[in-house]
């Protein structure tokens, strides 16, 4: 763990005085923070906190919201629910995966700009088929739209790396 990670573990432990009964929001602040759980900083957050490391997995591994695994600056959620199925979700999540030349078990790209999922239900049927990236909806996608989509978010990445 480097030295600003543990400024920033102990920032969020402070924030909560290390109460047992704040595990799950210090966990969603950690995880806010670096897109996912690293193994490390839990080990940390269970000894400053005095419990044991397998309650801290335990939690991070039941809620579905945490991740043990590094996820991408942007993510993609592609719903597979019943309306968004039946109106073409699976060419748009193959589209995602070619572009970024991920698969059914490679989720995350390599430079960690780009994490791919599904999910079972967005809550926008009306709108199918529909993904979210980072929480904005985008409706009525196809393919071709989800491309230019990524294209825009990998031009606008170099951009900003650029200044």
């Amino acid at each position: 763990m480097t030295t600003r990670q543990l400024e920033n573990v102990n920032e969020i432990l402070r924030k909560h005085n290390k109460r047992k009964s704040a595990l799950i929001a210090i966990l969603q602040e950690v995880q806010k923070e670096y897109r996912y759980l690293p193994e490390d900083i839990l080990k940390y957050i269970a000894a400053q906190m005095e419990i044991t490391p397998a309650k801290v997995y335990s939690v991070a591994t039941f809620y579905e919201n945490f991740s043990l695994e590094p996820k991408g600056r942007y993510i993609i959620r592609v719903c597979d629910g019943t309306a968004c199925h039946v109106r073409k979700s699976i060419p748009i999540l193959n589209a995602l995966r070619d572009n970024l030349h991920l698969s059914d078990k490679k989720h995350t790209t390599d430079d960690l700009m780009f994490t791919v999922e599904t999910v079972s239900c967005l809550g926008a049927c009306g709108l199918a088929p529909v993904i979210t990236i980072n929480d904005k909806v985008y409706a009525k996608m196809t393919p071709d739209a989800v491309t230019e989509i990524l294209n825009t978010l990998k031009e606008e990445a170099l951009h900003e790396v650029a200044q």
